[in-house]
């Protein structure tokens, strides 16, 4: 999977996502655990949309992402951003989140954004995991949500998806493998081009994310050495169902 077209264009895309949402979550996490992280790395960190923010309220962030494009964005966002970060501060790192190394420990770590989708086969899953169980400090929390099995197979029955603002356009199609419950999104987008009053730049991306079952990810968790593991449903404290679209993993170390 390519972001390098894509990095420049995710934003203006993805400007309607629940990051406050996501951002609520972690610091109810944190508060329920008992837990004041200093250092805390965001995992598939994109263009800094949660990284930035936590930045601002304090902490030290790191922002790890395999896209050199999206750190790019990311790093240029963060320099323009108008409030001060109160202590916290910002480094971009460009490396895999199977073999993330910091050099020391964190506090935390999160990868939201169904981040872990991308990831298509079980060894890469369990590899981030053990990674990251390495990456954290003991007491450390690992938090992170994913689309459940469901949601692909929604995803496959609703598509083709359309977009035509005057700015921005897409198509969006999407073929699902049922055995393996991974899918294929086939997007071809349309960017008015700066300055121009007609000229539209054409953007072809395909991204694959595969869904796993909950509670092998549960299982695959403790395996990797944590110690507690808790599901939610969807920003809520609610244990995931048939239903939920977005499950979300709090483990600790």
């Amino acid at each position: 999977m390519s972001y390098e077209k894509f990095a420049y264009t995710y934003d203006r895309l993805m400007n309607n996502m629940p990051y406050e949402d996501w951002l609520r979550f972690a610091k109810e996490s944190f508060d329920r655990y008992g837990l004041q992280p200093a250092v805390i790395a965001d995992l598939g960190c994109g263009t800094g949309n949660l990284t930035i923010p936590l930045a601002v309220a304090g902490y030290q962030m790191t922002g790890i992402d395999l896209s050199e494009d999206m750190l790019a964005v990311a790093e240029q966002k963060a320099a323009e951003h108008k409030s001060p970060f109160r202590g916290g501060a910002i480094r971009w790192v460009q490396q895999d989140l199977r073999e993330w190394d910091l050099g020391e420990p964190v506090d935390a770590a999160i990868s939201f954004c169904d981040s872990l989708n991308y990831l298509l086969e079980e060894e890469d899953i369990t590899d981030a995991f053990r990674q990251t169980f390495e990456g954290l400090k003991p007491g450390g929390l690992f938090l992170f949500d994913v689309h459940t099995p469901e949601q692909l197979f929604a995803y496959a029955e609703s598509q083709p998806f359309f977009l035509n603002e005057e700015d921005v356009a897409y198509i969006w199609t999407s073929e699902l493998d049922e055995e393996r419950v991974q899918i294929e999104h086939d997007l071809t987008i349309f960017v008015k081009e700066s300055g121009h009053k007609d000229v539209f730049r054409r953007i072809d991306e395909i991204h694959q994310q595969r869904a796993y079952p909950l509670d092998w990810l549960r299982q695959m968790l403790l395996a990797a050495g944590f110690s507690e593991v808790h599901l939610a449903a969807d920003f809520t404290w609610d244990e995931p169902t048939r239903l939920t679209e977005r499950a979300f993993f709090i483990a600790k170390k």
